[in-house]
């Protein structure tokens, strides 16, 4: 393999490098042990290198890690590829130029004619989600569950199959439908949002179909309905477990003929939008015991996402702080301790998003110095329920000795103090710890 790499850089670097800027999005030519062997201009203005990135691995420049993804807990698309034959696609967390970035990452086997792999072409393309949004700025982190999720929303988002969000109040899911229609081919169109949980028997039928004049006393006008403001976009039902059972076959109906009539009206309108619906409610439950029409619920649900609670993702937490405390206090910067940040970790935030913002809001006014200290924490977070160990998600069976590697790793990436406190943390002796850092590091 080195002759035939080194062969390969000999007499047709050159070559493969003028071929690969032929491709309109960043691509990378990688050997079997992941080292760069050439790149297109895209990739090399992505991650802000030059020549000396040839040679090196592609987990050092689009990563910054010291080891292979699938060693740090992520997926591997070489792995997987190297397993099938087959071209695989995963979603990852890149280092670029312009920060981190959540990409798609595409690889290709290379074969030779006599069935050996040469190498694999990678192509990256970006998850993009616009940034003139506030709302949208909160879609942030780098844990295995937090991408699994953003790769859902990536597949989802360009087509117009309804979409069902799943996850606890407070952790996000009208930010993520957003999303979700900022990336679709309506984005040009409306988002309108409807609050189910806010709507009677009387209001249903008036606000999402809309009223002529007279229909009913108090209508003085005119009333163009939310399905029809709709039109052209995204229609957003939010808990739309809540709707009562006997107004949801009016919502079925709407569905299954893409039809509606104002009240009071007997001309019938033509519905078209894109519909994402959210709970926190378990509809299958509610099926079950018949609290939720099941012939709705396989109408809303043909692509369902779940989001994953704070307490599951709290390696997340760190970006999450920064963005918020960015939007409190706008042009000033607010730095968080590590004592007080490995406290806020330990929490299992019941609110999620919305209470972690709560208390960043309510620790701000304590700390009028500008850095937060574990002392201007609230009781609940200091004294609170202890959130369980959120560790790496892993694609596949390993030894137990690689799962402690790994997951060292892993722990060594993200803990923000010193490793006497690591060590505390891990329920090892700091002897202990030094004498497995340098087993890693001799590997």
């Amino acid at each position: 393999m080195n002759s035939e790499k080194n062969s390969l850089n000999r007499n047709c670097l050159t070559e493969i490098t003028a071929l690969l800027d032929v491709v309109t999005e960043p691509v990378v030519l990688l050997s079997p042990e992941y080292e760069i062997l050439a790149m297109n201009s895209l990739y090399m203005a992505r991650h802000g290198g030059g020549a000396e990135t040839y040679g090196r691995h592609c987990y050092e420049v689009s990563h910054h890690y010291s080891r292979p993804c699938h060693e740090m807990g992520e997926e591997c698309p070489m792995q997987s590829c190297r397993a099938s034959g087959d071209p695989q696609k995963v979603l990852h967390l890149h280092h670029t130029s312009k920060g981190e970035e959540h990409v798609d990452v595409e690889l290709f086997p290379v074969n030779l004619r006599d069935g050996s792999t040469l190498g694999y072409i990678e192509i990256t393309r970006n998850i993009t989600t616009p940034a003139n949004s506030d709302r949208l700025q909160l879609l942030v982190g780098r844990s295995p569950i937090f991408n699994e999720m953003l790769s859902f929303i990536s597949i989802v988002a360009p087509s117009d199959t309804a979409v069902l969000l799943l996850g606890e109040s407070g952790t996000g899911k009208e930010v993520i439908s957003t999303t979700i229609h900022r990336l679709s081919n309506r984005a040009s169109g409306p988002f309108v949002p409807v609050d189910c949980s806010g709507l009677t028997e009387g209001l249903f039928e008036s606000e999402l179909f809309g009223h002529e004049k007279g229909a009913f006393t108090g209508a003085i006008g005119q009333k163009q309905g939310l399905v029809e403001s709709a039109r052209g976009g995204t229609l957003f039902l939010d808990e739309v477990g809540d709707i009562p059972l006997n107004l949801q076959v009016k919502l079925l109906r709407l569905l299954e003929t893409s039809t509606y009539r104002r009240v009071g009206s007997t001309e019938t309108q033509q519905a078209e939008f894109r519909l994402i619906c959210a709970t926190h409610r378990n509809l299958e439950k509610m099926v079950e015991e018949g609290e939720f029409r099941q012939d709705l619920f396989y109408r809303i649900s043909p692509f369902q996402i779940d989001i994953p609670p704070l307490r599951e993702r709290l390696e997340d937490l760190p970006l999450l702080v920064d963005v918020l405390l960015h939007r409190l206090s706008p042009g000033q910067p607010v730095e968080v301790s590590d004592e007080a940040m490995n406290c806020m970790q330990k929490y299992s935030y019941p609110g999620n998003i919305r209470e972690l913002r709560n208390i960043l809001e309510r620790t701000m006014l304590m700390a009028r110095g500008g850095k937060i200290t574990l002392r201007h924490l609230p009781k609940i977070c200091k004294d609170g329920v202890m959130a369980p160990i959120s560790g790496v998600r892993f694609s596949g069976l390993m030894p137990l000795e690689k799962l402690e590697e790994s997951y060292l790793r892993w722990a060594m990436e993200r803990h923000r103090g010193d490793r006497s406190e690591l060590a505390k943390l891990l329920g090892v002796s700091e002897r202990t710890l030094y004498r497995k850092i340098e087993k890693l590091q001799d590997d």
